[in-house]
């Protein structure tokens, strides 16, 4: 290099070099990199800590000479009479690096890219922003992109510039506000986050990547640059036949899962299984109690393990606690391969305070609403997405789309969607702000449901989305097109309220709830519902499901058992909590295995066994799946007997060919010569009876065939006198 100190600071007044070097600059390459002057070029660097720097031609790696020190904390430069690419050889106190000049490359992101994000329509965002390992210029590398439209700087720190802020600040692409930079000869695997001055000069927390596709397990905070290679699918077969698999008339029965207490291996620290692990432990024990989908409570990034996943900060990235995302992928595709869709929970509603997340993160209210009546949610002191910002809502609807399309989900259960939808939701008067038409309902929620399905429906064969809506709202799974949400079923948390709140009764009392018991069907085709018995109802002091159950130890196991009968009978698709199905006998704790030392007591593996059976006939059966939405698969047979808790329904296939009836004893006084009227005389048998000795029960029943008489009864020209076992449900089959 030509030795020019009157000119390696051409154009830079003093402010702009402090701001340099001190960080704070927000054009880094109109003073960095390679810059024409007269015949030659200036070309600058600034590297902190580095002893001396030659510049290199990045073709043939000859010397172009040594840069001078112009600024004692490490700014760099030197002219030369060449222009063109160049690469550098620095010399640390300890070590000789060459790498690419970050500052020798142009733009990275296109117009289209950058319009689409701030439409908020980019339905790629993780292909986009975040860290993508790809080649430029034939320079392998990454290129590092972050939405921060308020920030003053932004700079890509990691273990490749000691977590130094001075020394990767990024190029700013001006109306939509994206930061871009891409850092050479960086690959998967670094760890990184984003240093930013906010808008008033503060430097801020550093901040995780928003559309990180790989983080560090907490404790740890840092985003990590995931591979761009996509995962080798062998489920196309599974793909292909999902859409029926998930229609209305299919058997859905989901085993509802948190992954982190599935089971723990107390020899190795008590800790969870990884992804390999529950491949091998987790898939084939659904399968074989015949389960057709596992819902995993979220596993998106979470900083807090006690969130069970409900407060998330990284939208893209499975969480780190269970393996790589490779890993997720593989469990995935081992769950097709066994015939087991995947339900992921996902979380829209709201998200985390933590610092070194979305919260203020370019110091304003970017993500979030500024206003606390708007923005704070009071209940889970967490923060309220601004679904009213065109970037915003287009982010989480690509992270909808990224688990459904990179990781092959088949369905997301979107949570908290009651809270999303009404704007006083959990408020007080005057702790909320109405819409501009002076009402209660969200509409910016409205349309961002009705906009997600949509695109879902347009670009996810197959793909479903479930609501937690815990509210008599409208439509929920109406399609969008008729004005309706759009989603394809909704979790009827009145059901499982109200039956709960039934079970719960001593016998003696439940003559005086009757009505709450079936009061399920008074609305049950209003919307195409899940019938859930979740984690949310055996944790916070409410105790397991078997703990619920009244009686002394053989009746609460009667009870429940006549509870899951009953349940598998009723219209409406079934998901059942992980640990209810061995009859856990303490409330769920995240920190512990679920207490599989209970299967060797006979009630406890009873049960299991009842709902390895439960499963089997409602697959079986059509008329117990295939009009869970249709109001002609059902009638009620007996739903008036108070005085002795009995309820009888009819199930019918499509077409009238196959009729199911169930009958349940909640007391437990037996019921002999208990006469039901059925539509037809002929033979029933009983293919189902929760009071079977196999199970526990006191092996009461019908035997395995009963005749209709000619005695009109309840309205129908025929009837059987049947026997109802003690806190029981029985099912027979007409043949």
């Amino acid at each position: 290099m030509t030795a020019r100190p009157d000119i390696f600071l051409a154009g830079l007044d003093e402010p702009q070099i402090q701001a340099l070097v001190e960080g704070r600059h927000g054009d880094p390459f109109s003073v960095l990199g390679q810059h024409s002057a007269g015949p030659g070029s200036i070309t600058r660097v600034f590297l902190p800590g580095a002893m001396a720097v030659e510049l290199l031609n990045r073709e043939t790696g000859a010397s172009l000479g040594k840069l001078e020190l112009v600024h004692p904390d490490g700014l760099f430069a030197g002219y030369g009479e060449h222009s063109g690419t160049h690469r550098l050889r620095i010399f640390w106190p300890d070590a000789v690096q060459e790498t690419e000049d970050p500052y020798s490359f142009g733009l990275l992101l296109g117009d289209l890219d950058l319009h689409l994000i701030g439409q908020g329509t980019h339905y790629e965002l993780s292909h986009v922003l975040g860290a993508q390992p790809m080649t430029i210029d034939g320079v392998r590398g990454v290129r590092f992109a972050v939405w921060a439209p308020n920030a003053q700087r932004v700079s890509v720190v990691g273990d490749f510039n000691s977590w130094d802020g001075r020394r990767n600040p990024m190029r700013l692409r001006p109306g939509v506000g994206i930061w871009e930079l891409f850092i050479p000869r960086l690959g998967p695997g670094e760890r990184y986050k984003y240093e930013l001055i906010g808008p008033y000069g503060q430097l801020l927390p550093q901040k995780a990547d928003p559309v990180a596709r790989s983080s560090e397990a907490a404790p740890g905070s840092a985003s990590i640059v995931a591979r761009s290679d996509p995962f080798r699918w062998t489920d196309a077969e599974w793909m292909a036949s999902r859409s029926e698999r998930q229609s209305e008339s299919a058997p859905i029965s989901v085993y509802e899962v948190h992954v982190g207490s599935w089971l723990r291996i107390p020899e190795d620290e008590n800790r969870s299984l990884d992804w390999g692990e529950l491949s091998n432990r987790l898939i084939p024990y659904v399968k074989g109690l015949g389960f057709t989908h596992i819902e995993l409570l979220p596993i998106m990034e979470h900083p807090f393990g006690g969130s069970w996943g409900y407060q998330p900060l990284g939208l893209f990235a499975p969480t780190g606690r269970y393996g790589t995302p490779e890993d997720f992928a593989g469990f995935i595709d081992r769950c097709h391969e066994a015939g087991i869709g995947v339900i992921l929970d996902w979380v829209p509603a709201h998200f985390p305070t933590d610092v070194f997340g979305l919260a203020q993160f370019d110091g304003t209210a970017l993500y979030e609403h500024q206003d606390p009546r708007e923005g704070f949610h009071q209940d889970w002191n967490t923060l309220i997405y601004n679904l009213g910002r065109n970037e915003v809502k287009g982010f989480l609807i690509a992270s909808a789309l990224d688990w459904l399309e990179r990781y092959h989900i088949d369905a997301l259960r979107v949570d908290a969607v009651a809270s999303m939808l009404y704007r006083d939701y959990s408020r007080q008067a005057g702790e909320w702000i109405p819409n501009k038409y002076g009402g209660r309902e969200n509409l910016e929620a409205i349309e961002f449901f009705k906009h997600l399905n949509s695109i879902i429906t347009h670009r996810c064969h197959g793909a479903i989305t479930i609501a937690e809506e815990s509210t008599a709202w409208p439509g929920v799974t109406k399609p969008t097109e008729e004005g309706g949400l759009g989603f394809a079923f909704k979790w009827n948390m009145g059901w499982m309220h109200d039956t709960l709140h039934y079970m719960e009764q001593n016998p003696i009392y439940r003559s005086y709830n009757h009505g709450s018991f079936a009061f399920g069907m008074v609305y049950a085709y209003s919307e195409r519902f899940i019938l859930p018995l979740s984690h949310d109802e055996v944790v916070h002091g409410k105790g397991s499901l078997i703990r619920k159950m009244p009686g002394d130890e053989w009746q609460r196991f009667a009870n429940l058992r006549a509870y899951f009968g009953y349940m598998w009978a009723h219209p409406g698709k079934k998901l059942l909590f992980m640990g209810a199905e061995i009859a856990q006998e303490r409330e769920w704790n995240h920190d512990a295995s679920l207490s599989w030392e209970l299967l060797d007591h006979p009630l406890h593996a009873g049960v299991q066994k009842l709902v390895r059976d439960l499963n089997r006939v409602y697959a079986d059966e059509p008329a117990l799946h295939g009009t869970d939405s249709n109001p002609n698969g059902f009638a009620w047979a007996v739903v008036d007997d108070h005085a002795n808790s009995v309820f009888a329904m009819l199930r019918f296939s499509k077409d009238k060919s196959s009729v199911i009836l169930a009958v349940s004893n909640m007391t437990p006084v037996p019921r002999n010569q208990y006469r039901i009227g059925v539509p037809e005389r002929g033979e029933w048998r009983e293919i189902m009876n929760t009071d079977a000795a196999v199970y526990g029960g006191s092996n009461m029943g019908n035997g395995s065939v009963v005749w209709s008489e000619d005695a009109p009864s309840h309205g129908h020209p025929a009837s059987l006198a049947l026997t109802l076992p003690p806190l029981s449900t029985i099912l027979l089959k007409k043949f």
